[in-house]
């Protein structure tokens, strides 16, 4: 749905995509921001350094947006993750839905966060105050 590339190291701003999403019949706009918190499993988070496999990320982001679309036709999406170092506080992912009820869009929401959660090639390596780990999926 979005022009914007769905992969970046740019910081996400969810004006940005908000603005792709919605139009006159929006009767709900969401999002949701992923971002970087302080803590992990007891273990204070200064960071997270993102990594991903660049243009499959991308066209995977694609294809949960249409499939998105195809399966909640009333349903408008943009997504966006970012990628490099992260520090606590700013977004990791930012996903936009318009729909005419809330209902859909809460559905098609959370379908595309678990969705991309699933099947989009990114990689975190979280940056403690005593070290760092890789970070498995959910």
């Amino acid at each position: 749905m979005s022009d914007l590339e769905p992969v970046t190291d740019s910081p996400l701003l969810e004006e940005e995509l908000i603005a792709r999403v919605r139009h006159a019949g929006s009767g709900a706009v969401l999002t949701f921001s992923g971002v970087v918190r302080a803590t992990n499993a007891g273990r204070q988070v200064i960071a997270i350094d993102y990594h991903a496999y660049g243009a499959m990320a991308a066209k995977e982001i694609l294809r949960i947006e249409a499939e998105t679309v195809e399966r909640w036709p009333e349903v408008r999406i943009a997504i966006r993750h970012r990628i490099g170092h992260l520090d606590v506080g700013e977004a990791s992912v930012v996903i936009a839905v318009s729909a005419p009820h809330r209902a859909a869009g809460f559905e098609a929401l959370r379908h595309a966060i678990d969705t991309l959660k699933e099947r989009v090639p990114i990689w975190k390596r979280e940056v403690y105050t005593d070290g760092d780990a890789w970070i498995e999926g959910s």
